[in-house]
């Protein structure tokens, strides 16, 4: 790397810090910022006047109240002049963008809301503008849910461009606060009632004790997908700086994507959740350990299923590689059903929360916190019954795939897990070449 590549990274840097720490001020937030000069000195005027106040030599109330009095009185003169302007952010504002919201995006706000206010966490929302709480989120789910910039999140906010920058993540931090208690696995009852069959041909009452010793019902799917972001300062190059899910390919730099990877019920729910960098490729390893060290998370005949490159235990099944006969195909296609769950599921998330689709940013801790967000929201939209229908990408499921291929060799496989499979298969088989004859 010689000087000028040096010179350049560095002048890049310095941008992007001018760029995120400082922005001209709207007339607005000028007006604002005045205004709450003004407010900040009239206040300390009435604290001067108060401590200057000789205390009276027997103090009682009612000779404590003209003092009392008089600075109430004063204050209320003053009030009325500033008050306007130095609301949440701006009451115009902030009105404007409630009344431009559905019904449903109206009860999101309050719902999300009140899930902050009811955490265990009481840190303070990060910013300068004082925006209420309802207002701080509502902000937060444009910037998430429409690709848009914070410069025009700016003008219909009427907040300065690194004031909503400071709002926004201290809103990611603490929605990633509520990660464990909204992406969690079921337990009890509530695990029963996700267990999926894994198969449409099974359930015969005559096979039915045979098949449940065998064949185990599915509890979610483990997958993953690629969240493409901006390369950190120092890393850009000609090829990679067109930001397109199409360009994520072997030969686009590792950094330039985050692996976000899930497991999802037959709801589309997320039970398991994590994020590393694209040059991370230990996949499965969080959720096989995991499962090891916390054998009761999964329900007594009950399984996960995965696509090919995840490790093959007793609680993992992947389908079979390489050439396969007719027993090996019917196996596989009867995960495929299984894989559209999550494949629909990314696609929802994608679909609600655009800013999935291309996230410009070159920090990896806060490209990790804005996608975590996402992903616990995701959670409580479906909790509170909204779905929104995506489109299935099949050109980044086929890029996935090939991936997959690839890394084949080095995939963990147990002997257990390589024995409970076969067993699966040849029930399968068995029983569809009697239902066939």
């Amino acid at each position: 790397m010689d000087v000028s590549e040096y010179l350049l990274s560095a002048g890049r840097a310095v941008l992007d810090i001018v760029e995120r720490e400082w922005q001209p001020l709207s007339p607005a937030e000028l007006e604002q910022r005045l205004d709450q000069a003004v407010e900040e000195i009239l206040e300390a005027e009435l604290i001067t006047k108060l401590k200057t106040q000789p205390p009276p030599v027997a103090p009682s109330a009612d000779a404590a109240a003209p003092i009392y009095v008089q600075l109430l009185q004063d204050e209320a003169n003053v009030q009325p002049q500033v008050s306007h302007t130095t609301p949440s952010s701006s009451p115009a504002a902030e009105e404007e963008s409630r009344e431009q919201l559905e019904p449903a995006d109206t009860a999101a706000v309050k719902y999300i809301a009140d899930l902050l206010q009811n955490s265990k966490s009481r840190a303070r929302m990060a910013g300068r503008a004082r925006l209420s709480l309802s207002h701080t989120v509502l902000l937060s789910l444009t910037l998430l849910s429409e690709r848009v910039s914070y410069r025009c999140v700016s003008r219909r906010f009427r907040l300065e461009k690194g004031n909503i920058h400071r709002i926004f993540f201290s809103f990611c931090e603490r929605v990633n606060m509520l990660q464990e208690r909204l992406i969690r696995w079921p337990d009890g009852r509530e695990a029963v009632d996700a267990l999926l069959p894994l198969s449409s041909l099974l359930g015969k009452e005559r096979e039915q004790e045979e098949e449940e010793q065998i064949v185990p019902q599915v509890l979610g799917v483990l997958g993953f997908t690629r969240i493409p972001i901006r390369l950190p300062i120092g890393k850009h190059d000609v090829e990679s700086a067109v930001p397109e899910v199409k360009r994520m390919k072997q030969e686009a730099h590792p950094d330039s994507w985050l692996n976000l990877e899930l497991v999802c019920d037959c709801k589309g729910r997320f039970l398991h959740c994590s994020i590393s960098k694209g040059s991370d490729l230990d996949r499965g390893g969080a959720v096989r350990n995991k499962l090891k060290q916390h054998p009761e998370l999964m329900p007594a005949g009950s399984c996960l299923v995965a696509r090919a490159g995840y490790p093959l235990t007793a609680q993992i099944l992947t389908p079979y590689t390489g050439s396969c006969g007719p027993r090996e195909e019917l196996f596989n296609k009867t995960l495929e059903a299984h894989f559209h769950i999550l494949d629909q599921a990314v696609a929802n998330l994608r679909a609600r929360f655009q800013r999935l689709r291309y996230l410009d940013i070159g920090n990896y801790d806060r490209a990790r916190a804005v996608v975590l967000t996402a992903c616990v929201l995701h959670n409580v939209f479906l909790d509170m019954g909204e779905v929104v229908q995506g489109e299935v990408e099949r050109e980044e499921a086929m890029s996935q795939e090939g991936d997959e291929e690839v890394e084949e060799e080095d995939v963990e496989k147990e002997d257990e897990g390589v024995r409970r499979r076969d067993d699966i298969a040849d029930f399968l088989f068995k029983n569809f070449d009697s239902e066939n004859t």
